[in-house]
């Protein structure tokens, strides 16, 4: 499991930086809006496209946070029932769970690349006065979704041999829904804070 571990690493890594990247968009994108409103309120002249660049980065930098949200297990999931199942039984569960987003995401990733095709072939702009190749802020919403899905089918394949092995504790730690614990330490990291006895969970004991 030792080169799962050090891929998984790896792909943390990468994840942080894309997100890092995508963060950096937004803010410029943020940026150039506000100045935009600015010009406008008090220059009576506007910056054309402000909005539409705005909304292409939004859409392309959502891809890029996708993997880092998947190896970090920040998606939003219903555990209400969950949490109170034998561990064998969550761990199937998760590996179910990833097995059907990475069905899903073969459909998504599929027909992104089609539309991505179509529009370098055909040179669709958009419908604006700026005339954008559709092509361009495609193409980085397609490198974030092929990054997902990458690292979508690394992160299945690993907690299915985990899974296999009995290693509940390490599908657990890959794919299942973090414990409040958890939750607490990463929101608080880098800050002197200790868990108070009753906020650590059955399973951590």
């Amino acid at each position: 499991m030792g080169t799962f571990a050090a891929i998984h690493a790896r792909l943390e890594r990468l994840s942080q930086y894309a997100v890092w990247a995508g963060g950096a968009a937004l803010l410029a994108a943020a940026l150039m809006v506000t100045i935009d409103v600015l010009c406008r309120k008090f220059l009576n002249v506007t910056m054309s496209g402000s909005d539409e660049y705005s909304g292409y980065v939004f859409s392309a930098t959502t891809t890029w946070a996708y993997s880092y949200c998947l190896l970090h297990r920040s998606n939003v999931r219903i555990d209400a029932v969950y949490n109170l199942l034998p561990r064998p039984v969550t761990a199937v569960l998760d590996v179910i769970g990833l097995s059907l987003l990475l069905y899903y995401m073969s459909y998504m990733t599929y027909f992104a690349l089609v539309s991505f095709q179509n529009s370098w072939v055909s040179n669709s702009v958009s419908i604006t006065t700026l005339g954008t190749p559709q092509w361009i802020p495609q193409l980085f919403w397609v490198v974030g979704l092929l990054l997902f899905f990458a690292t979508l089918i690394f992160v299945t394949l690993y907690a299915l041999v985990a899974l296999l092995q009995r290693n509940w504790d390490l599908v657990a730690k890959i794919a299942g829904v973090p414990s409040i614990a958890e939750v607490m330490d990463e929101e608080t990291h880098g800050i002197d804070v200790v868990m108070a006895p009753g906020n650590v969970s059955q399973a951590e004991k």
